[in-house]
């Protein structure tokens, strides 16, 4: 009776969703349309068209099909035909490959997850003892202004890197006053995905930071204290001592780096780079935008969400798989 409540809202919010989607995945849900003859006048007279929309029932909503296509939407979403073409002897690879939207969102989302999850646990680390170092009275101030970044909405912290750098922002300025060039920093693909990546880092080590100054709080002195004794340095104090001590928590922080990384959404709106790159989630958001005809392909969606799923169960087996071992070890 104690955890009933808490299963109830986990099927009713997290398994039951997840259901939905994995079956819409296997469907395909399409308008229906008629075609009707439409009077229009001018000063020249009245002259009748054929136009086609969508079916309404009684209550003025659109009427829509849903029908079950087995893997359609995966095949159509993972291009099989373009893929064996990109590797065919008139192809060209892996560039060709990227051109496609699905392989091109996983390379985006693979490297975006993985250059700033050691990033950010690095930071993270440094800032904490840096932090922790320091003498108590400005420990508070210091503490303050590196949580900034973390507390900013995600959102509203890429537009503003991006207002840095669009143009004629004042670091774009600053930097062709330096190199003495022209500089456009969303011109071109790689240079949008380094800030993408600058930025994540910048907004997410303070998380990291918060975890790790607070677990350094709960070391023990006094092997500390013996290790200095018996000669360790400082390198050999942290690197025998004090990250044995947090490694329950890096693979923590690595744990929710990559499940919200591999999510990566806001830095696509934010900084508007889905002209030169995009990712999984925004791919999923993509296909529920309504086409010319208002038809939306919740089934690719579907199915993309399903893939990006998979994707961050198989990219946190790893680690899964350490954290039972080191439990069972326990």
């Amino acid at each position: 009776m104690f955890v009933l409540p808490s299963l109830v809202m986990m099927v009713a919010f997290i398994a039951g969703p997840l259901a939905a989607v994995m079956v819409q995945s296997f469907q395909q849900t399409q308008d229906v349309f008629e075609t009707v003859e439409q009077e229009q006048c001018d000063p020249f007279g009245c002259t009748t068209t054929q136009v086609t929309r969508p079916q309404l029932d009684d209550e003025g909503l659109p009427i829509t099909i849903t029908k079950w296509v087995g893997w359609e939407n995966y095949r159509v979403l993972l291009d099989g035909k373009s893929v064996r073409a990109a590797f065919s002897d008139a192809g060209q690879g892996f560039r060709d490959l990227t051109d496609i939207d699905f392989y091109g969102a996983l390379r985006f989302t693979l490297t975006f997850t993985l250059l700033t999850l050691p990033l950010v646990i690095v930071v993270g680390l440094v800032l904490a003892l840096a932090v922790n170092a320091l003498q108590k009275r400005v420990r508070g101030p210091i503490i303050f202004v590196t949580l900034l970044p973390f507390i900013i909405t995600p959102v509203i912290g890429a537009l503003s890197i991006r207002w840095l750098f669009i143009g004629d922002g004042i670091l774009t300025a600053a930097l062709e006053r330096l190199t003495q060039r022209d500089i456009a920093m969303f011109a071109q693909g790689w240079t949008i995905e380094l800030l993408m990546l600058f930025y994540r880092v910048w907004h997410v080590a303070p998380f990291a930071f918060v975890i790790f100054y607070a677990a350094l709080q709960t070391v023990e002195r006094d092997k500390v204290e013996a290790a200095i004794v018996d000669g360790a340095s400082r390198f050999q104090n942290l690197r025998y001592v004090i990250i044995p001590h947090l490694m329950p928590l890096i693979v923590f922080v690595a744990l929710i780096h990559l499940m919200d990384s591999y999510r990566v959404f806001d830095e696509i709106i934010g900084f508007r780079a889905e002209a030169f790159r995009i990712s999984l989630q925004w791919l999923t958001f993509d296909f529920l935008i309504p086409d010319d005809t208002g038809n939306r392909s919740i089934g690719r969606a579907s199915a993309s969400a399903v893939l990006t799923m998979i994707g961050i169960m198989i990219i946190l087996v790893p680690l899964l798989r350490n954290t039972w071992k080191e439990h069972r070890r326990g």
